[in-house]
């Protein structure tokens, strides 16, 4: 392992862990031993599922290159699982309430267990149907787990206020403590035991498989409220309108299909832009120096969302400016740096650079998410939350698709730069969102001062 890697990994594990100890517990909230009990067991099993999902990330695009697909296949592939994504994301989440959320959460391990399955063939074919598995997979992953918890914590009469305890414990797991040490299990398969880069995938089948038997096993079925389960036109329709009759639901909308479609490119452009010579560089490894940096920057949200003098509106407008920033350093090193004619090797000091710059990215993204979903909170009715969070997503898939079909038509360095554009013109977004909804908040102080008056 090269001294670069571990001098960032160690720096940014200091820098986390300085924070977190850093915090203070006065808001801690008691809880029932019952809960613990319920909190525990889907935790654990979330954690497996999320670590049946991270190991894969890594290696997607390496296992691809190994079987000998270029740049335009590999994108086609995953054309499919964000297009399989897009079409069954919008059904999954009304199939699940119809038929058990239970039932769905086996489906998702079976389904992404057999996609696990056809990564062992070279064969275009196979590779298609597996990105296809996973992407309803992945729909599943996002709807059938969460509602499940939800029907579950109220059927079991828990307070409402414990259910955002197993919310942050789980980011914190699943996406935090699991992806890294997914990262680092993954590099060790590959790298140090050379078991080739189909092993994180056998790995995560065999995590899946236990998280299934545990779901089986300790889980009650629940279904969802019957007056929910609408046609799906009704549903959209009724989005649709809530959208168009709140700017502000619309722009968060459009912040978020921006970001996380640069985002969901920058996951296909990282391996080829820091080994664009070929060069050998330890794909888990750097996967859990991305997390560690989105650990870092969940962890600076938490405090900002804490006090009431900031805004999250406010704030994240710098985010944005900084994530723009951040994926355009691939086209500043472009001019400043002489590329090398150097065919493997390890990664060169352009790749160095555009490390530093893919970690401050990914700390805005751990900046984004808790933020986001403040938002969504403040912004989004309640009564149609569901449908317009699945109505966001059909553009983000769609701006996915549309990028990665023609990724083979242009240099990285111009789809680096777009991915920028489209950043900074969320934080421009942002900045429109920030005065609506102050002048909102005006509005209803107004009227809550003229209430006494006309009454």
């Amino acid at each position: 392992m090269e001294l670069f890697y571990l001098i960032v990994f160690g720096g940014l594990a200091i820098v986390v862990a300085t924070m977190e100890l850093s915090k203070s517990n006065k808001d801690r909230i008691n809880t029932s031993s019952a809960f613990n009990s319920f909190k525990n067991n889907y935790l654990l099993v979330y954690s497996l599922m999320m670590a049946g999902d991270w190991l894969q990330g890594p290696y997607v695009y390496y296992l691809y290159t190994t079987y000998g697909f270029g740049k335009g296949d590999i994108g086609q592939l995953f054309i499919a699982g964000f297009g399989s994504s897009m079409l069954f994301g919008t059904i999954v989440g009304s199939l699940a309430d119809k038929h058990g959320r239970k039932r769905a959460s086996i489906t998702y391990c079976i389904t992404y267990i057999l996609s696990c399955i056809t990564k062992h063939s070279p064969q275009y074919r196979v590779l298609m149907v597996g990105r296809i598995l996973g992407g309803i997979a992945t729909s599943l992953l996002f709807s059938a787990f969460e509602s499940w918890l939800v029907a579950e914590h109220n059927k079991r009469g828990f307070e409402q206020q414990w259910l955002s305890i197993t919310f942050s414990k789980a980011v914190f797991l699943g996406n935090g403590l699991v992806a890294i040490l997914a990262g680092l299990l993954g590099n060790l398969l590959v790298g140090s035991l050379a078991m080739g880069p189909v092993a994180p995938f056998d790995a995560a089948s065999i995590f899946l498989a236990i998280g299934m038997a545990v779901i089986i096993s300790t889980w009650t079925e629940n279904y969802g409220d019957p007056t929910e389960s609408k046609d799906l036109m009704t549903q959209f329709k009724g989005a649709a309108v809530a959208i168009a009759s709140d700017e502000k639901i619309a722009l968060l909308g459009a912040i978020q299909s921006l970001f996380e479609g640069s985002m969901y490119t920058f996951v296909f452009l990282w391996t080829p832009a820091l080994s664009p010579n070929g060069e050998d560089i330890p794909h888990g490894f750097i996967f859990s120096i991305f997390m560690l940096s989105s650990m870092l920057g969940s962890s600076l949200a938490s405090r900002l969302l804490a006090r009431s003098s900031i805004k999250v509106e406010s704030y994240m407008q710098v985010v944005f400016v900084i994530s723009s920033a951040s994926l355009l350093l691939p086209v500043i090193t472009s001019f400043l740096v002489a590329p090398s004619a150097e065919k493997g090797g390890s990664i060169k000091f352009a790749g160095c650079i555009q490390l530093i710059g893919f970690c401050v990215f990914e700390a805005c993204v751990g900046l984004f998410w808790p933020s986001i979903m403040k938002m969504r909170s403040q912004y989004i009715p309640e009564d149609a939350r569901s449908t317009i969070m699945n109505f966001f997503r059909i553009p983000l898939n769609i701006f996915v698709c549309i990028v990665l079909y023609n990724v083979d038509a242009f240099p990285i360095t111009v789809m680096f730069g777009m991915c920028s554009g489209f950043l900074f013109l969320a934080s421009m977004l942002q900045r429109r969102l920030l005065g609506v909804a102050d002048r909102s908040r005006q509005d209803k102080v107004r009227e809550l001062e003229a209430e006494p008056l006309n009454s």
